[in-house]
């Protein structure tokens, strides 16, 4: 682990148990009897025995591998999104020579303790995140730059280290609930889109947790699965033309990034706040790229597909903050629209399995239809102000009285020529 954060020092007694841990285990010269002793007094050993044996397991193609290099499409579309700018974990971008990650490394001693005083490092910074005595001031300032570094793919510690080095019994202060999925899930809060729910908390085990960016996206699981489809078109209106079809946008109530509805009825669309800006990119960039090397279930990545289609300029981002949906920090709306159209970058679409598939054809039907567009150009450019409703009832009632008296003077003179 290498870090250039001031106040990051890494001082309790954990990290330093750890790093006599690696001591004891890589002292090249040491007799048997003293390291029968050691092994007695050191609780530990058996986490250093049982990485070992972890990574001798792994063949060279391993299925087990969860950290990856993200691949050269992804990263060239923005290349500081997956890499770490303030702190390293695990071997990837260990000091400047890292980036190769050759396999015959991830079997070298060094390998192992890298992983092992990293895993020592996250759990004293998980800890110091949730007792606010431990933190240091410039600890304040630096942790969301640390928190954002710890969403890169490639900047990972596998979670079964955390999981057998995590002890809460022996810190003082913990409930019975603070387990390290807990510790993690209250760490990252702040950066998972909408609200985490309870209920994939509680259904989260460790033994499917793979590093923080798995934990990341499982927390972002739907809550209630709608079934992926076959999209009937590559095309969608946007939000500008949506709004002019009368589509009418409401911020959603659900805390699920994923639970986007269109009642086809009232012509309304809900989808949940999204927050723009750096850390939102990096976050949804790696749990994309993680999707696509770990073959899971896309929904990431269609969530970005079909946000790009909604968004095309400026004026769609508009109006999406206008109604709650966007909270940008990205700057204008231009750059917000920028970012969220390079998200779509090197993401996959699938017609025949996209998650969004009811939704889309939904929004198609309901734009393509007539009827919708001449009611809404009618309210938008007519009725849109209280005195221009005013202004067409009087309009109206002028037009109908001297319709009235048209008719009653055509009616008097075909009464005088018949007299």
């Amino acid at each position: 682990m290498a870090s250039n954060v001031p106040g990051f020092r890494p001082q309790s007694q954990l990290f330093w148990k750890f790093l006599m841990v690696m001591k004891i285990t890589w002292k090249k010269e040491m007799n048997s009897s003293h390291q029968a002793s050691f092994d007695i007094e050191n609780p530990y050993a058996p986490l250093v025995n049982s990485l070992q044996e972890e990574l001798e397991s792994l063949s060279p193609l391993s299925s087990g591998c969860n950290i990856y290099k993200v691949p050269e499409a992804l990263r060239e579309v923005n290349a500081r999104a997956y890499t770490p700018r303030v702190v390293s974990i695990g071997p990837l971008h260990y000091g400047k020579e890292g980036l190769k990650a050759k396999e015959e490394h991830k079997k070298s001693d060094k390998f192992a303790e890298i992983i092992l005083i990293d895993a020592a490092f996250v759990i004293e910074l998980l800890l110091r995140s949730r007792f606010d005595e431990l933190k240091g001031e410039s600890e304040r300032i630096c942790v969301q730059d640390v928190r954002v570094d710890m969403l890169c793919l490639e900047n990972q510690v596998p979670f079964f280290i955390l999981e057998d080095l995590f002890d809460p019994d022996k810190v003082t202060g913990l409930s019975q609930h603070d387990n390290i999925i807990e510790l993690s899930s209250k760490f990252f809060k702040r950066t998972i889109q909408g609200r985490r729910t309870e209920d994939n908390l509680s259904s989260t085990r460790l033994t499917e947790v793979k590093h923080f960016v798995d934990l990341v996206r499982l927390l972002h699981l739907p809550s209630k699965e709608q079934g992926k489809g076959e999209v009937e078109t590559v095309k969608a209106p946007t939000v500008t033309e949506l709004h002019q079809a009368g589509v009418k946008f409401k911020a959603g109530s659900s805390s699920n990034l994923f639970d986007i509805q269109f009642n086809e009825d009232e012509g309304i669309l809900e989808i949940p706040k999204l927050t723009v800006g750096f850390a939102t990119e990096v976050q949804l960039r790696n749990i994309i790229a993680y999707e696509q090397l770990y073959r899971k279930e896309r929904y990431m990545n269609d969530y970005v597909v079909f946000i790009d289609r909604l968004v095309s300029t400026p004026k769609d981002v508009d109006l999406l903050i206008k109604y709650g949906i966007i909270e940008n920090f990205r700057g204008d709306s231009n750059e917000a629209a920028t970012l969220i159209n390079n998200l779509a970058r090197g993401a996959l679409f699938k017609r025949k399995r996209f998650y969004f598939a009811s939704v889309c054809d939904g929004l198609n039907k309901y734009y393509r239809t007539s009827w919708h567009r001449w009611k809404a150009n009618l309210k938008q450019n007519y009725f849109n102000t209280p005195w221009a409703i005013i202004s067409f009832i009087a309009a109206v009632v002028l037009l109908l009285l001297t319709l009235t008296q048209t008719i009653n003077s055509l009616i008097t003179i075909s009464w005088g020529k018949q007299n």
